[in-house]
């Protein structure tokens, strides 16, 4: 249920509202808006009725929300939610790019990517300190020396930095350094976990699962936004099927589905996606003409020397040249890509 609400309501009445609520043992989420106030309601309730409410000061509407995902529906809030990360707009009409290695493997690796991403004009540096891998005998990454490593890429560049937290163990060392938490496929269900990083109110990168649904998603991410964390981008990185021409299926569907049903950003991970990376242009440029709101691509200086995920990645001159085709369809769908003030940078060498 969703109780709609002037925006200039008297503080009184938001609190007569909610205290309410609460009183009918439901939860009350105020919902940021542009042109109302709005008072999600999560729980279960037999006494929660629309009458309770539609005499209340204040009170301009009371509408139900039918989706067991409440917070991130477009019933509860019909705006794009808009996720301002120092200055970058996630959701706008600019474009968001975050690319980096699978892995941090060395200082001097993570150092030269660094630079060559930012002489692109790039804002978000993606690198895994802590890797969550399939075998346990695959590099499970550098830990805590990545992080460190990371934090002086990011005093050095000035990069923002995306990483990813495993569990609940390095939820504080995570924070220290990322300025988006991301949460892997494999954690897309860990619930447990999920609540903790939101409420640490961090902007956060979800996932989709390797088999989950649309529906699984949203309700995953419905787990964050019930913290009050609605900064939440969600990913679309490829589905498990049948097929094994590639990787995995990377279903663009989900796309133009999720931003229907949904206000939360979406952007798509073409790199895990696909898996191969001479096809990861093609399908990062079809991400942007179905609606995304951005990529995350996996880039190595080195692609066969990487340690994890090589096949899949760009090198710095493909991933430049990708960034100029983006550049040029990104007004055809109504977006646009800004990376640098010094248009030199994206010129082909």
């Amino acid at each position: 249920m969703l109780i709609l609400m002037s925006l200039n309501a008297p503080r009184q009445d938001v609190n007569s509202v909610k205290e309410k609520i609460i009183a009918l043992g439901c939860t009350p989420h105020e919902i940021p808006g542009e042109t109302k106030l709005a008072i999600g309601i999560t729980g279960s309730n037999e006494m929660l009725k629309k009458e309770n409410f539609l005499l209340m000061q204040s009170v301009e509407d009371v509408v139900p929300v039918s989706r067991k995902y409440k917070l991130v529906s477009r019933e509860m809030k019909s705006e794009n939610t808009l996720i301002n990360i120092n200055g970058s707009i996630i959701g706008s009409e600019e474009l968001l790019i975050i690319a980096g290695p699978c892995a941090i493997e060395s200082k001097d690796q993570i150092f030269e990517i660094a630079g060559q991403l930012k002489e692109m004009g790039v804002k978000f540096l993606r690198a895994g300190a802590y890797k969550p891998r399939s075998s346990p005998y695959s590099f499970q990454g550098l830990k805590e020396k990545g992080l460190d490593y990371l934090a002086e890429v990011k005093k050095e560049f000035g990069l923002n930095i995306v990483t990813e937290i495993v569990d609940q163990y390095t939820i504080d060392a995570v924070c220290e350094v990322a300025d988006i938490i991301q949460l892997g496929a494999r954690n897309m269900q860990n619930f447990t976990l999920i609540e903790e990083i939101g409420k640490t109110q961090k902007p956060i990168l979800l996932k989709r699962g390797m088999s989950a649904t649309v529906e699984e998603l949203l309700l995953s991410a419905e787990y964050i936004v019930s913290q009050n964390n609605y900064n939440v981008i969600l990913c679309e990185r490829g589905i498990r099927t049948f097929e094994n021409a590639t990787r995995n299926t990377l279903d663009l569907n989900a796309v133009p589905v999720i931003k229907k049903y949904s206000h939360l950003p979406i952007i798509v991970d073409p790199s895990h996606g696909v898996g191969i990376w001479d096809k990861i242009p093609a399908m990062s440029m079809a991400s942007i003409a179905c609606g995304a709101d951005g990529l995350i691509v996996e880039v190595h200086s080195h692609p066969e020397k990487a340690l994890s995920d090589g096949f899949q990645s760009l090198s710095p001159s493909t991933f430049k040249k990708l960034l100029i085709k983006i550049q040029e369809i990104a007004p055809v769908v109504n977006r646009k890509l800004t990376l640098s003030r010094n248009e030199n940078n994206l010129q082909l060498s």
